[in-house]
């Protein structure tokens, strides 16, 4: 035996010990059963030259999130309007038609002031397409205004009050319709904290809606006359709040926008505002007093304003974040192949 075949057979054998020990620690492996997780940093998520995977809303929040909240306030308000005028409210019943009928004005051209040409949203009645939300929505509003512009300005003037009172009640019909089609209008996109959000967002802006209205009616008319205010705003927080909890709790990783920076802080604000305009008016309608109930509708208005704000900026950070498309695409690859 060389020298140098001392070595060599030490290196075998040194070879041949640990191949023995990878093969026991595998047989171990495979006794323990499969699915053993590779042990890999996290994964980064990002694309070709940092953009994101999806192109984020080109919409201003201005224009766009107050499309949403004023169009909300209008639906709920025409609503009010005919239970005032059915229970002999005159005050109340005046004041909800005229924030039908403001809300829904200032909401048109906040939608004509983001698509840039009136033209822009007349083209969109050339064509009557009942699976686009946008379609249906533009005739929806269509039908919708004039009903609450003719119920306005019959009280108003005082004149036509059978035509007013027709006007007043087709739009109560539409209303709900109003309220919530801008949720499924933003549900139908691809923008992930949106879409996911489908089932819930109706509720929630059902209820913001119902919170807005209650407000403007409770800053406007007689303490004596808000009954139906006070309700409709229990009644919208209660729903508002307890719809978007269930949102969140139901959306997992897609709720974390919701969760974080500017939307965060004006969702927080939205439920302190509408839990607390709600406490507070039912407080002033039993203490009669017209400041507190100022007070609770701006609270309240100011809630609603601030849950859509948050949601349209929820929206648009889940579009810019490639986490929120690649990891529910790779989840549902996972349960299909499984």
């Amino acid at each position: 035996m060389t020298g140098s075949e001392v070595p060599r057979r030490g290196v075998r054998g040194a070879a041949f010990g640990r191949a023995a020990a990878m093969a026991q620690a595998g047989r171990r492996r495979r006794r323990r059963g499969r699915g053993e997780q590779a042990m890999v940093p996290e994964a980064q998520f990002s694309s070709y030259y940092g953009r994101p995977i999806l192109k984020k809303p080109v919409w201003a929040p201005l224009d766009i999130a107050g499309y949403l909240y004023l169009g909300g306030l209008s639906g709920a308000s025409s609503l009010l309007a005919a239970g005032g005028h059915v229970t002999g409210r005159p005050a109340l019943a005046r004041s909800a038609k005229l924030a039908a009928a403001g809300g829904i004005s200032l909401s048109l051209v906040a939608l004509v002031h983001d698509l840039g040409r009136p033209v822009r949203f007349l083209n969109m009645l050339r064509v009557f397409k009942p699976t686009s939300p946008m379609n249906l929505g533009s005739w929806l509003l269509a039908g919708y205004v004039p009903l609450t512009m003719a119920a306005a300005a019959s009280d108003v003037a005082g004149r036509y009050r059978l035509v007013g009172s027709a006007a007043t009640g087709a739009a109560a019909l539409l209303g709900p319709a109003v309220t919530t089609y801008t949720a499924v209008l933003i549900s139908d996109t691809a923008v992930p904290s949106w879409h996911e959000g489908h089932r819930e967002l109706p509720f929630v802006f059902a209820g913001s809606g119902a919170t807005a209205a209650a407000g403007l009616a409770l800053a406007a008319a007689p303490v004596a006359q808000t009954g139906p205010a006070r309700r409709l705003a229990l009644l919208g927080a209660a729903l508002e709040l307890g719809a978007f909890q269930l949102m969140k709790r139901r959306m997992g990783l897609m709720a974390e926008p919701y969760e974080e920076g500017r939307p965060r802080a004006l969702l927080r604000s939205a439920e302190i505002l509408a839990a607390g305009g709600a406490a507070l008016a039912a407080f002033a309608g039993r203490k009669h007093s017209r400041p507190l109930a100022a007070v609770a509708g701006a609270a309240l208005l100011t809630g609603s304003a601030a849950l859509r704000f948050g949601v349209f900026h929820a929206g648009v950070a889940s579009a810019e974040n490639p986490k929120y498309t690649v990891v529910p695409q790779r989840e549902r690859l996972r349960a299909h192949t499984d």
